[in-house]
C-alpha cells in the first residue's frame, strides 16, 4: 500500500478528481469522459499522485489501474438535486477503503453548515480509524451554508484551522484569488497539507497563473478534475500543471506544452 510520502513526491502533489458524478452528475461528462476508465486512464498516463474515486467507481474501473495510481477513497458525498443545507453524510467505511486498497481516504466537511456539527463527529470517527490503518486523511474544508462567505479569507483561514485541529493530514481548500491573503490560510493549516481546488472549467492560461499562485503562497499543489479531462489536451496541460507544481516554473515557461 502506498505511504503517505509515496503520495507527496517532494512535498508537492498532483491528485485527479473524479467524484464529480455524485456530486454534480453527468452534465459534466461528454460522450468519452462519461467512461470512468478513459479518465483513469489520463490519471496513469499523466503521472498523476493519485485518483479520487467514490466507492462505486473504486469497485468496478480500480481493480486494472491500482498498481499505476494510488487510490484516494472520497468516504462521504451528495447530489445536488436537493438544495437545503449542505450536508453529505457518510457512505463508505475506513474498512471498506481499505479493502478497496485506498492509499489515503477523503471526507468533505461544510464548515457553516447547520449539519457542521454531525459532520464533525463523522469525521472524528474515521480520522480514528484510519490512524489504525496507517491511512492518511483529507479533509475537504469547504465553509457552505446559510450566509456564509465562502470566498472570506479570514472564513477560508477558519476552516483550514478547524481542519488542522480535526486531525486532517491534508486539507483541500478552495482559491479565493486573494494572492496575499492566502498565505494566512495555509499558515493556518499549519503542519497539514493544504492541496487547492481545481474548480469549474477555465481557460488554460488562468488555470495555470492561478496555480502558480497558490504555489508561492505555500501549497502543497492541486486536485484538478474538469480542467483536466475536459480539456482537448488532457496530457498536456497535465504536464504545464506539472511543471508548475513540481520544477516551480513560470505559467509562460509552461505553455509551450499546449502549443
Amino acid at each position: 500500500m502506498h505511504k503517505l510520502q509515496d503520495l507527496l513526491f517532494k512535498n508537492k502533489a498532483l491528485f485527479l478528481a473524479l467524484d464529480q458524478g455524485l456530486e454534480h452528475g453527468p452534465k459534466e461528462f461528454n460522450l468519452q469522459t462519461i467512461d470512468p476508465a478513459n479518465i483513469l486512464d489520463i490519471g496513469f498516463k499523466g503521472g498523476f499522485n493519485g485518483i479520487i474515486l467514490q466507492k462505486g467507481l473504486a469497485e468496478k474501473y480500480y481493480e486494472n489501474y491500482q498498481y499505476k495510481i494510488p487510490l484516494i477513497l472520497k468516504l462521504n458525498g451528495k447530489t445536488r438535486i436537493n438544495s437545503s443545507e449542505p450536508y453529505a453524510p457518510q457512505i463508505c467505511s475506513v474498512s471498506k477503503a481499505v479493502e478497496l486498497g485506498a492509499s489515503a481516504i477523503g471526507y468533505t466537511l461544510y464548515f457553516g453548515s447547520a449539519y457542521e456539527h454531525q459532520m464533525i463527529k463523522e469525521f472524528s470517527k474515521m480520522q480514528e480509524e484510519a490512524r489504525e490503518h496507517d491511512l492518511p486523511v483529507i479533509l475537504w474544508a469547504y465553509p457552505r451554508g446559510n450566509g456564509i462567505d465562502e470566498s472570506n479569507t479570514d472564513v477560508l483561514a477558519y476552516a483550514a484551522r478547524a481542519s488542522l485541529e480535526l486531525g486532517a493530514d491534508i486539507i483541500k481548500i478552495k482559491y479565493n484569488h486573494d494572492k496575499i491573503g492566502f498565505k494566512w490560510v495555509v499558515k493556518s493549516a499549519g503542519k497539514s497539507r493544504v492541496l487547492v481546488a481545481g474548480g469549474e472549467k477555465t481557460s488554460p492560461e488562468k488555470l495555470l497563473n492561478d496555480v502558480y499562485d497558490v504555489m508561492q503562497a505555500g501549497v502543497t499543489g492541486l486536485a484538478v478534475g474538469r480542467n483536466v479531462w475536459q480539456s482537448e489536451k488532457p496530457l498536456e496541460i497535465t504536464q504545464a500543471l506539472k511543471g508548475i507544481i513540481f520544477e516551480n516554473k513560470t505559467p509562460d515557461k509552461v505553455m509551450r506544452f499546449l502549443k
